[in-house]
């Protein structure tokens, strides 16, 4: 069984986690990343969310999966496959680490433009990052020990955001990419 879902205030110190993560993780990838993302709930400042942080890391070639594996390996991260989402790598965190999700994803993945997209535009409209969060306490409370239907009950919202943020024309993959010295 896993633990219920709880929706935490914002932690100011979530971005500070996110970039000691993200130099471990950048410093292992080398060049073979080409960008490593703080997206999710964690990543917009004043949202309530679960305290976990996902991360992204947007490799430069696909076929540099399998080292992107090995050297994420000798940091203790576990492989666990794309979990049915095709071209996202999901990746189990080292014991006794800050609590993250790891996503590797390969060149021009949908998904990594999805969570870019949602992460700026919640950034940029505060209005929809309280509706956000208002839709978010509310399911915790009525799922909270059923993390599926937690997060298909958000999908709605999430593709509406997702929907506008395309009309809108802010879904562009050149303009979110965080190229890494």
């Amino acid at each position: 069984m896993s633990d219920p879902i709880i929706i935490e205030d914002y932690n100011p110190h979530w971005p500070e986690q996110f970039e000691l993560l993200g130099w471990r993780i950048g410093k292992a990838l080398g060049p073979l990343a080409c960008a490593i993302e703080h997206v999710g709930s964690t990543a917009v400042p004043g949202l309530a969310a679960k305290a976990i942080l996902d991360i992204d890391v947007l490799l430069h070639s696909a076929s540099d999966l399998p080292e992107a594996i090995r050297r994420l390996g000798t940091l203790g991260y576990q492989h666990r496959g794309d979990l049915g989402v095709p071209g996202r790598e999901a990746f189990r965190r080292p014991p006794d680490e800050i609590p993250h999700h790891l996503y590797v994803l390969e060149p021009e993945s949908r998904e990594y433009i999805r969570h870019i997209t949602f992460r700026n535009h919640l950034r940029a409209h505060p209005q929809d990052a309280r509706a956000y969060e208002r839709l978010k306490r509310a399911l915790a409370q009525e799922y909270r020990d059923n993390r599926e239907v937690y997060s298909q009950a958000k999908t709605h919202f999430v593709e509406a955001i997702l929907r506008r943020a395309k009309c809108q024309g802010t879904l562009s993959r050149c303009s979110t990419y965080h190229l890494l010295d």
